[in-house]
């Protein structure tokens, strides 16, 4: 009787064994998911930490730091000494250029043009040549003859200057509110539209902020 029953015995308690390995692997699965789901709820402080630097690099780019421009000494074509300090109190463009340059030629009669109407403003223009790169002080002399520049022109001999405002393309200029700071740098040639609309904007700035 009982081998008679042996097989379907057998048959039921594999049954029984199929249907508990399910219901375990199934609490299992739950249990792996919960786990996972909570860890992606819960921030990790590595994470935590790259958001905040995020937001930090977002702040520093949304509020610029002002900078004042490095002071320098240079001579003239007469050999006269003169610092960017003499300046203060002045909006300044502050000018890198050479006689070889195209891009400056281009823009060299709209800043005398630019100087000559406003030079009566408390706006001056500095022009320093990389001597340095240059074609020599003859070259220089006669290109400041040719275009008929009548404000200030110094050489950077030794090219200290242009490696201080870190000088890679020519021509380049610094703006400088009254206070010597630095208020926008433009790489290329400019014409008196940029430079009105620069000078423009540091007056509306200084009414703003009541400097």
């Amino acid at each position: 009787m009982i081998k008679k029953y042996f097989p379907l015995v057998i048959i039921v308690l594999l049954g029984c064994y199929a249907i508990f390995d399910f219901l375990l692997k199934e609490e299992m699965l739950e249990t792996e998911v919960s786990s996972e789901q909570e860890i992606l709820d819960e921030p990790s402080k590595d994470t935590s930490d790259d958001l905040a630097e995020a937001s930090f690099i977002e702040s520093s780019q949304t509020t610029p730091k002002i900078e004042v421009a490095p002071s320098f000494e240079l001579s003239d074509l007469t050999g006269a000494t003169i610092n960017l300090s003499d300046f203060k109190g002045k909006i300044v463009i502050l000018n890198f250029w050479a006689s070889w340059c195209p891009p400056c030629r281009e823009e060299m009669p709209h800043m005398q043009s630019f100087y000559e109407k406003n030079k009566e403003n408390n706006i001056e223009i500095i022009a320093v040549n990389l001597t340095n790169l240059d074609s020599g002080q003859q070259a220089i002399e006669q290109f400041v003859q040719d275009y008929g520049l009548t404000f200030p022109v110094l050489l950077d001999e030794k090219g200290n200057v242009g490696l201080m405002y870190e000088i890679m393309t020519i021509p380049t200029s610094y703006i400088l509110d009254a206070e010597g700071r630095i208020f926008q740098k433009i790489i290329g040639s400019m014409d008196e539209q940029i430079m009105d609309d620069i000078v423009n904007a540091i007056r509306m700035y200084d009414q703003e902020h009541g400097e």
